[in-house]
């Protein structure tokens, strides 16, 4: 790539839910998250709400008839058999430590795996979409390039 490479970091995922009040109760009591505002887009139309987590954003939709996602979708091994975003992952420097406390928080594991390549854990939030927790070191940088 010539010139000078591109510097880009994560701003927010962005997750269709089917009841924005309980998804915002669920981000908040098992991640952490805060609610940080709600506003409505009338082009879509949709009820919007911004969730933080220190520098983690989680923007949730809720669309009046908005279609549900199949069961597949909620299945790490068979929801790649569907093209488009998959889950959003995080990574976490001790990751039994974080399971145990998801599980004690009420989080739907999915899995928590070693394998040889590393440890990932996989829950699904209230309305099935699938996160990810990878365990590794923090990150040293918050952006990246291109």
């Amino acid at each position: 790539m010539s010139g000078n490479p591109l510097r880009f970091w994560h701003h927010h995922v962005g997750v269709s839910v089917p009841e924005l009040d309980a998804a915002i109760g669920w981000y908040c009591k098992v991640l952490g998250f805060e609610l940080q505002r709600r506003f409505p887009i009338e082009a879509i139309p949709a009820q919007v709400a911004i969730l933080r987590n220190g520098p983690l954003h989680v923007e949730l939709f809720e669309v009046p008839q908005a279609a549900a996602a199949s069961p597949e979708r909620g299945i790490p091994d068979r929801d790649v058999h569907t093209h488009g975003n998959k889950h959003v992952a995080f990574t976490v420097e001790n990751l039994t430590e974080l399971v145990e406390e998801l599980r004690r928080r009420g989080a739907d594991i999915v899995w928590h795996r070693q394998f040889e390549f590393g440890a990932n854990a996989f829950i699904r939030d209230n309305s099935g979409n699938l996160i990810e927790f990878i365990q590794g070191p923090a990150p040293r940088e918050s952006f990246g390039t291109l």
